[in-house]
C-alpha cells in the first residue's frame, strides 16, 4: 500500500494508538453533497466543518445544524476573517446555541478582505468578551509551519490563543518526528493544551482535486498551496493515500503522557466511506474493535 511502512509496535504504543483512533474527529468540507457523507460516519461522531470564502461561514453553520440534528457532535470552523463584526458574531453564536452546537474551532481564515477580525486571536478575544456559551474551543497549530505566516508569528499567536482554547489540532504534516519534536518544544515553552493530531484520511488524487475545484478558483489556489506536500505525494503515487505509516510513527509519542496527544483528527476531504473503512480495518489489525 502506498506511503505505508509496517512497524512492530510495543504494546504501550499499540494501545495508545488504538485509544486516540477509537473516537476520532472527522472533518468535512461544506459542499452540497457533504450531508450525504453522514451515513458513513460512526454514530455520535464528532464532525468538524470547514469554512471558505466561496461558500461563506453561513454554509458551515448550516451544515453543522444538520449534523447536530442527525445526532452528531458538530464543530464549525469559525473563520475570523469571514465574521463581519461583533453583531455578526453574536448572530452566529446564537444560531449555534439554538442548534445545540456547543463547540467550535477558531481559525484565521482565507478571506482577502476581513471585517473587524483579521485573525483568530482577535475573534477569540471578542468571543470571550461576549461571554459565549461554547464549552470547547479548538485552535490550529503548525508543526511544519504555515504557507503564508512566519514561524515566530505563529508561535506568538499560539501562546496568546492558548488562554482561550481547550485543545490544538495539528495541520497536515507527514513527518511523525517533526510532529513529536514540535510538541516537545511547545511543552518546554509551557503550552500545555492537549493535542489532536491531524491525519489525512484515505484519498485519491482526482477526488481531492475535484473538491478543491468546487470550493472556488481563489480558494482552490489557497487549498492546494496550504496542502502542497499532500497533493505532491498523491500526484506522485497515482493512487490512494493511506496514513498507516504516519500513525505508526506517532504511536510511541502518543504513549508518552507528557505529549498529551489525546485524539486523531481525520482530514477526510469528504471521502468518509473510504476513510472509515480504512480506520476500522486499521483498528482491527491493532486488535481493537471500532466504535459502532
Amino acid at each position: 500500500m502506498l506511503f505505508r511502512r509496517r512497524q512492530t509496535l510495543a504494546p504501550p504504543a499499540r494501545e495508545a494508538l488504538a485509544g486516540i483512533l477509537a473516537h476520532p474527529t472527522f472533518e468535512l468540507v461544506p459542499l452540497k453533497n457533504a450531508i450525504d457523507q453522514a451515513p458513513f460516519l460512526p454514530p455520535r461522531a464528532t464532525v468538524t466543518v470547514t469554512s471558505s470564502p466561496a461558500k461563506g461561514i453561513e454554509a458551515t453553520v448550516a451544515l453543522c445544524e444538520q449534523l447536530q440534528a442527525a445526532g452528531f457532535r458538530a464543530v464549525p470552523h469559525l473563520s475570523a476573517r469571514q465574521v463581519r463584526d461583533r453583531a455578526h458574531l453574536v448572530e452566529l453564536i446564537a444560531w449555534l446555541e439554538g442548534a445545540g452546537v456547543d463547540r467550535a474551532f477558531v481559525v484565521g481564515g482565507d478571506a482577502k478582505e476581513p471585517g473587524d477580525f483579521p485573525d483568530g486571536l482577535s475573534l477569540l478575544r471578542a468571543m470571550h468578551e461576549i461571554g459565549h456559551p461554547l464549552s470547547e474551543i479548538g485552535i490550529p497549530c503548525y508543526p511544519q509551519g504555515h504557507a503564508f505566516i512566519a514561524d515566530r508569528l505563529l508561535l506568538d499567536a499560539l501562546r496568546d490563543k492558548a488562554a482561550y482554547a481547550s485543545y490544538m489540532t495539528t495541520q497536515l504534516c507527514f513527518d511523525p518526528g517533526a510532529i513529536a519534536t514540535w510538541i516537545a518544544a511547545r511543552r518546554a515553552d509551557g503550552i500545555a493544551l492537549p493535542v489532536h493530531v491531524g491525519i489525512p484520511g484515505v484519498a485519491e488524487p482526482h477526488k481531492l482535486l475535484a473538491i478543491s475545484a468546487r470550493i472556488g478558483v481563489a480558494d482552490t489556489h489557497r487549498f492546494l498551496t496550504k496542502n502542497i506536500r499532500f497533493v505532491a505525494k498523491l500526484m506522485r503515487s497515482g493512487g490512494f493515500y493511506r496514513p498507516d505509516g504516519l500513525l505508526e510513527g506517532i504511536a510511541p509519542h502518543a504513549a508518552d503522557p507528557a505529549a498529551r496527544i489525546v485524539e486523531v483528527h481525520l482530514y477526510t476531504f469528504n471521502a468518509v466511506e473510504a476513510t472509515e473503512t480504512w480506520r476500522r480495518a486499521f483498528l482491527d489489525r491493532l486488535g481493537v474493535e471500532a466504535a459502532a
